[in-house]
């Protein structure tokens, strides 16, 4: 049985000093889906942050795509960031420059050298999101929907065995939303990562149902969807 892709074992998360979930353990299986639920505030961003590196893991034990949190140092970040995709609501792609240039930027950013394998790759990862004809455009000419297409194909680059998902589809209408969600999904299916999966649209977890982390009062409750909205 291979290593979990999320470990933590008696963890706190601080926020600012200020502790928002406290004795967390965490085992999360390679090649599935899991949603992140909680009311706001509840401690699910912070979360993510500790798993990609940008908040410190101050007590307990963890470990993410094989990089332990606990003694994690500032260099190792960039290293322990190329083993992820990390997806925002808010797309965060560079609006003065093409498609093609944003993703070229992460990967110069993330160790690429070669031109030729650096288009290539762009391609693909563009492709299998169904946004190959745009990679010449720029962010503003695309839709929301487009955009987060493009915010997953740059999750993709460096062939993640993890996909932190903060609300992607928070900024989106329903049918584009539930587009998003077959993506997302189909891409768990195709290439084994992992993908979490922060949330607040409760209706795409009732039809979109699968493993659920939920924070709540400090801590975190492990189930199905339905088993934790009834909580």
């Amino acid at each position: 049985m291979s290593e979990p892709i999320i470990y933590l074992n008696n963890a706190s998360v601080y926020q600012k000093n200020h502790p928002v979930l406290n004795n967390v353990n965490l085992s999360l299986a390679r090649g599935n889906f899991y949603y992140l639920i909680g009311k706001t505030g509840s401690g699910k961003s912070s979360l993510l942050k500790v798993l990609y590196g940008d908040i410190p893991l101050k007590e307990g034990e963890g470990k993410v795509a094989d990089v332990f949190l606990t003694s994690l140092k500032e260099s190792q970040i960039p290293s322990l960031r190329r083993k992820l995709g990390i997806v925002f609501q808010d797309f965060q792609l560079l609006t003065d420059r093409s498609v093609e240039k944003n993703l070229i930027f992460v990967l110069k950013a993330t160790g690429w050298k070669d031109k030729e394998e650096m288009h290539s790759r762009i391609d693909e990862v563009l492709e299998s999101v169904g946004m190959l004809s745009k990679k010449n455009k720029k962010p503003y000419e695309l839709s929301g929907g487009e955009q987060q297409r493009i915010a997953i194909a740059r999750a993709l680059l460096n062939h993640p065995e993890l996909i932190l998902a903060d609300e992607p589809t928070g900024n989106l209408d329903p049918e584009t939303s539930r587009d998003i969600m077959l993506l997302l999904k189909s891409i768990v299916e195709k290439t084994r990562c992992t993908i979490l999966m922060a949330t607040h649209d409760y209706s795409m977890i009732k039809n979109f149902p699968a493993k659920t982390i939920k924070c709540e009062d400090g801590k975190i409750f492990h189930g199905n969807s339905e088993e934790l909205f009834t909580k």
